[in-house]
């Protein structure tokens, strides 16, 4: 971490992290794929359903990177036993949380899918999609915070393998479960349900004997307040992005109803689409982030730069080609989805055709959110994630849809990844100047 060249250290640590992004988006666009086979009403059951994996995905991410970007300060600083701490602390509060997040939805779920965005159509889809995602949100949680810890000691690769293991599952028994099985849109949730568990057991699994600097333990969970405090702190901005990506799905969910079910699912399905390439941009981000954590931990300011420059220049290139595929093959794209109903694949090639020409912008956004994270400025960070789907998408999608209709739904998210790039610049161009200055004071 603080001695080989920064440009491999990034690529070996991000290329298992892309990877597992990407399969992480796999068990939902899996379920998309396959669900809209059923027709288009059961894709509005997954749309609806996506807001509350997004809140279960939060929670992940929010533990997982709010434990992983200390650990890896502190292993930069050479404190392993707090780093013990704070890797079995994160595991506990995801059980926790995720068991509570079953129970309190699977007690008001007709309600709960209501407030979600579902017309009376899509209603019977969401609620039985919606009750098998609920009973694996425990392993769900904790499995997005096991991949976030081994990353953080430098062992992305095997969280590539956990998380792997489950995506290549999900691929095989969603069709198994929905078609020969004839479970319907259960299926699909079943599917997902089993392939999050089988990924859990594997990430455990890299935490046993000698390969992990880190040791789950039960007797290593904190008695102290400010353990978990760290946690939430550092933690806080990832939940608030990745818990206003849930929002934000609600709000979409519901303005598309009010135009149609064909609305509902285009947007459901453009969405999974471009969240693909969204996936490989965070992927990217996570596998610098210990790189930065370390560095900033032992004052190597050189390094620190190295990796905010590399990362920016190459998530850049790969989201001007992403972009460029999804605007000249958007109708082929959601043509692999459905075939039966034109107005879902014009409605959805048209706003994913707006989101790809502000890709190109998208990794300012990510990379100016994860350095803050990263180097411990949790109020900056906090500030800087809440812009792309709250602070400035919230108010565009209830803005833009009652001046241009449907056209507004479909552009909102192109117009919010612009405004989120340009305001994060400022800060991005600071932190540079403040280590430049740093590492010139060392010299």
């Amino acid at each position: 971490m603080l001695t080989e060249p920064v440009p491999g250290l990034i690529r070996s640590l991000a290329m298992p992290t892309v990877v597992s992004t990407l399969i992480t988006s796999v068990y939902n666009i899996a379920d998309t794929f396959f669900v809209a086979k059923l027709g288009t009403e059961a894709s509005g059951g997954v749309g609806i359903v996506f807001a509350l994996m997004a809140l279960i995905q939060a929670a992940g991410f929010a533990i997982g990177m709010g434990a992983g970007s200390t650990i890896s300060r502190l292993l930069g600083e050479k404190q392993e036993r707090e780093a013990q701490v704070l890797a079995s602390t994160g595991v506990f509060l995801s059980l926790v949380f995720g068991a509570a997040v079953m129970a309190a939805g699977l007690l008001f779920l007709e309600p709960l899918m209501r407030i979600l965005g579902a017309t009376d159509s899509i209603l019977p889809y969401a609620v039985e999609y919606g009750r098998y995602i609920l009973y694996g949100a425990p392993v769900m949680t904790a499995s997005f915070v096991l991949g976030s810890l081994l990353r953080s000691e430098g062992r992305a690769k095997w969280s590539m393998i956990g998380i792997g293991a489950g995506g290549l599952l999900n691929l095989v028994l969603a069709p198994v479960f929905i078609f020969l099985c004839e479970w319907g849109i259960s299926g699909a949730a079943i599917a997902t349900a089993v392939s999050q568990t089988v990924s859990f057991l594997v990430l455990v699994g890299g935490f046993i004997g000698k390969r992990s600097v880190l040791h789950l333990s039960v007797r290593c969970i904190a008695r102290r307040r400010e353990s978990y405090g760290i946690i939430i702190k550092q933690g806080f901005p990832s939940f608030l992005r990745q818990g206003l990506a849930s929002v934000a799905t609600v709000a979409l969910n519901h303005q598309s109803a009010a135009c149609s079910d064909s609305a509902v699912a285009a947007m459901t399905i453009a969405g999974k689409i471009f969240m693909v390439a969204f996936s490989l941009m965070i992927g990217f981000g996570q596998g610098f982030q210990p790189v930065i954590g370390f560095n900033y931990g032992a004052e190597k300011w050189n390094r620190v730069r190295q990796s905010v420059r590399f990362t920016l220049k190459w998530s850049t290139l790969l989201a001007v080609a992403l972009g460029a595929g999804g605007f000249f093959f958007a109708e082929k794209l959601m043509g692999l989805f459905q075939q039966t109903d034109d107005q879902v694949v014009a409605i959805g090639a048209y706003a994913l055709r707006a989101q790809s020409l502000a890709l190109p912008l998208v990794p300012v956004g990510i990379v100016g959110n994860m350095v803050f994270q990263a180097v411990g400025k949790a109020g900056i960070s906090t500030f800087l994630s809440a812009l792309r789907q709250g602070i400035v998408f919230l108010p565009l999608i209830w803005l833009m849809p009652s001046l241009w209709g449907l056209a507004g739904v479909q552009l909102a998210q192109a117009v919010s990844d612009g405004i989120t790039a340009m305001v994060c610049i400022p800060f991005l161009i600071i932190f540079w100047r403040r280590m430049r200055k740093k590492e010139q004071n060392i010299k």
